[in-house]
C-alpha cells in the first residue's frame, strides 16, 4: 500500500494542486512520535488566504481518516499516523507474494537507456580503478531494468590510438610468446612499460610507434592482425573478471567501431557552420559557454576522443532511440562530456539533454599511486583473490565448522569489494582499508550478508510456521520501524535512478540490516509465547531476508544462507 499516494489523493480532494506536486511536498517527520508522514501547509497560505496552521486545522476536519490510526496537526503541519497493524500486514504480505520482484515496477516500460560503463583499454590490465565504473554502471543497469527500462549495456573499449603503434613496436622488439599465451595482459603491460622506459633514452622510438599506428589506420595486414590478437587476448582476460563480478554487456563496440562513422558527423558540424580553424585544428568554439574549444580534428588531421564520442552518441541515438544515454566515466572527464553534449546541442538536437555523465572519484591506497605507464598497477583479479583469501581467514577464525567455506568466502569477499565501491556517493574517493571492508560489524557488505544469514538461521530453527499471524501485534518501535523501512524499497530505488546514484540502494540495505538487528536484539522471537505473534514475527523475518536479497542483487552481490 502506497501511503504517500493515498495521502496525496485525499489531500487533492480539498486543495487545488497537482497530485505529483502534493506528493513531493509530503515529508517524513524527524521523530516517530510526530507521525509517519507530514504535509506542510505553507505553500497554501497564498491560495487560501489564511495562516498555515489554520489551513492545517481545517484540513484535518475534512480528511478521510480510513486506514489511519489518527491524523492531527502540529502547527502548520498535518501529521499522518498509519494504522500499524494494517500497514504491517499489507507490507509483509506484499513482499512475500512478490518475492524476487518486490520493489520492481514498470515505470520505465517502453523507454530505452544506453549505459556506457567499464570500458577498459585493450592490452592494459583491468585494475582496481576500472571497478568503479564497472560496479556503478552494472548497478544502474540492474536498477533501471528492475524498474522496467530496456537497458543496453555498452563496453566502449579503448581499442584505438597511438598506444597501439607503440605496442606493436614493443611486441616486435621484446615480446615473450610463451608469456603472452600464459598471461597475456601481464606480458603486454611488461613490453608497454619497457617501450616507455626505452623511449626516454631513445626518443626515436616514439616516431616508430606513430609509424606503426599509421600503418594500422591504413589497414596494413600485419599491424591489423596484431591489433586483433591484442584485442582478442584482452577480451578473454576481461571476461574472466566480468564473470566473477556478475557483469554482462549487450555491446562491445569500442573506439575503433566508430572509425568509419566520424566523417559524416564532422561533415554535419561543418555544414552547420560550427567548425572553425584554430591553430591549424578544426574546432567548435565555446566562448559563450565559458569552455575551451572542443577539438574535432587536430592540426595533423587526426581525430580525438571527442570526435569518436560524437560519432558514438549519434550511432546510439539512431540505433537505440534512447530515452537517456548514460556515460559512467571518471570525474576528470567532466569537461570533455560537457563539450561533447554542447556540440550536439549546437547542432540542433535537443536529445543532447538526455545524455548524462555519471562521474565518480578515484581509488586510492594510502601507500602507493597507480600508473599504467610506469607499471604501478594493482590488478583487479589479484585484489578480488586477496579479498576472498582474507574472508576465508575470518571465517576460519569465527566459524571453522561452516559448510561450503570456499563458496561463502567467494561471495562474501567479492561482495565486500563491490559494496565498498558503492557504499558512498560516487564522486567521493575510495581509500582501501581491508580491516574496514571485511568487518562483520558496521556499514559493510559482510555485515549485511551476515544479517541475511542470521535471518535465515532463525527461519530454519523455527521450521514451518502454521496457523494465523497476528500482524496487529507488531506495534513495538523496533518492529514498526523495520516494517516502514521494508515498505520504502521501491521509493529508494526510484530515488537512486533519479539521481543516478547506486549508493542510495546501498545505504538503504544498510538501514534494513540495522533496523532488523535492533528488532532482533529487542525481541526474542523463538521465546514469543503467543503463537500468532510468533508467526507474524517470523513472516517479518522472512520478508526482511527477501528485501535484503533483492537489494543486494541490484548491487550484483550474492547472499549466503549460512555464515
Amino acid at each position: 500500500m502506497d501511503y504517500k499516494k493515498i495521502i496525496a489523493e485525499r489531500l487533492k480532494e480539498h486543495i487545488e494542486l497537482e497530485l505529483e506536486v502534493i506528493e513531493k511536498f509530503i515529508e517524513n517527520p524527524p521523530k516517530p512520535e510526530m507521525g509517519d508522514y507530514a504535509f506542510p501547509c505553507f505553500q497554501l497560505a497564498k491560495t487560501f488566504r489564511k495562516a498555515p496552521n489554520m489551513i492545517a486545522e481545517e484540513l484535518v476536519t475534512k480528511l478521510n481518516k480510513e486506514g489511519f490510526e489518527k491524523i492531527e496537526t502540529a502547527g502548520p503541519y498535518v501529521n499522518f499516523f498509519m494504522d500499524k497493524g494494517v500497514f504491517a500486514q499489507n507490507t509483509i504480505e506484499k513482499i512475500l507474494n512478490e518475492k524476487d520482484k518486490y520493489g520492481s515496477s514498470e515505470v520505465g516500460k517502453g523507454k530505452s537507456v544506453t549505459i556506457d560503463f567499464s570500458s577498459p583499454n585493450i592490452a592494459k590490465p583491468f585494475h582496481v580503478g576500472h571497478l568503479f565504473s564497472t560496479s556503478i554502471g552494472n548497478s544502474l543497469y540492474k536498477m533501471l531494468s528492475f524498474e522496467g527500462y530496456n537497458c543496453i549495456g555498452i563496453n566502449h573499449l579503448g581499442d584505438w590510438g597511438t598506444q597501439f603503434g607503440k605496442l606493436i613496436s614493443a611486441y616486435k622488439r621484446w615480446v615473450d610468446e610463451d608469456a603472452l599465451e600464459k598471461e597475456p595482459i601481464k606480458e603486454l603491460l611488461r613490453i608497454y612499460v619497457k617501450f616507455h622506459d626505452e623511449a626516454e633514452k631513445d626518443p626515436s622510438l616514439e616516431d616508430e610507434g606513430r609509424m606503426y599506428f599509421k600503418k594500422l589506420e591504413d589497414g596494413c595486414q600485419e599491424e591489423v592482425e596484431l591489433w586483433k590478437r591484442f584485442k582478442d587476448l584482452s577480451l578473454k582476460e576481461f571476461e574472466k573478471v566480468y564473470e566473477v563480478l556478475g557483469v554482462k554487456f549487450d555491446s562491445y563496440a569500442g573506439e575503433s567501431f566508430y572509425n568509419d562513422k566520424m566523417d559524416a558527423v564532422i561533415e554535419e558540424i561543418k555544414s552547420k557552420n560550427l567548425l572553425v580553424e584554430s591553430n591549424g585544428a578544426q574546432v567548435v568554439m565555446m566562448e559563450e559557454e565559458n569552455m575551451p574549444p572542443c577539438i574535432i580534428k587536430k592540426a595533423d588531421g587526426a581525430t580525438i576522443y571527442a570526435t569518436r564520442d560524437l560519432a558514438a552518441a549519434f550511432y546510439r541515438k539512431n540505433n537505440y532511440d534512447f530515452y537517456k544515454s548514460i556515460y559512467v566515466v571518471g570525474s576528470d572527464q567532466s569537461l570533455h562530456f560537457k563539450q561533447v553534449f554542447k556540440v550536439i546541442e549546437k547542432m540542433g538536437y535537443d536529445w543532447a539533454n538526455d545524455c548524462k555523465h555519471v562521474a565518480f572519484g578515484l581509488v586510492r591506497f594510502a601507500d602507493r599511486k597507480l600508473s599504467t605507464r610506469k607499471g604501478q598497477v594493482i590488478f583487479l583479479e589479484e585484489l578480488l583473490n586477496e579479498a576472498v583469501a582474507k574472508t576465508k581467514e575470518v571465517i576460519e577464525e569465527k566459524n571453522p565448522q561452516l559448510e561450503n567455506k570456499e563458496e561463502v568466502a567467494q561471495k562474501v569477499g567479492i561482495g565486500a569489494v563491490i559494496f565498498t565501491y558503492l557504499k558512498n556517493r560516487r564522486e567521493k574517493d575510495i581509500v582501501f582499508k581491508w580491516d574496514e571492508m571485511l568487518n562483520f560489524e558496521g556499514e559493510t557488505g559482510p555485515y549485511v550478508q551476515y544479517t541475511y544469514a542470521r535471518g535465515k538461521s532463525i527461519l530454519r530453527r523455527a521450521g514451518e510456521s502454521t496457523g494465523e499471524a497476528d500482524f496487529s501485534k507488531l506495534s513495538s518501535t523496533e518492529e514498526f520501524e523495520l516494517i516502514k523501512v521494508l515498505g520504502n524499497f521501491n521509493e529508494e530505488i526510484l530515488d537512486g535512478i533519479d539521481k543516478l546514484e547506486p549508493s542510495i540502494v546501498t545505504r538503504y540495505v544498510i538501514d534494513v540490516a540495522k533496523a532488523f538487528n535492533k528488532f532482533y536484539n529487542a525481541h526474542n522471537i523463538m521465546a514469543t509465547e503467543e503463537q500468532s505473534v510468533k508467526n507474524a514475527r517470523l513472516k517479518m523475518v522472512e520478508a526482511t531476508c527477501q528485501v535484503i536479497k533483492n537489494a543486494l542483487s541490484l548491487l550484483s552481490i550474492e547472499v549466503v544462507e549460512k555464515m
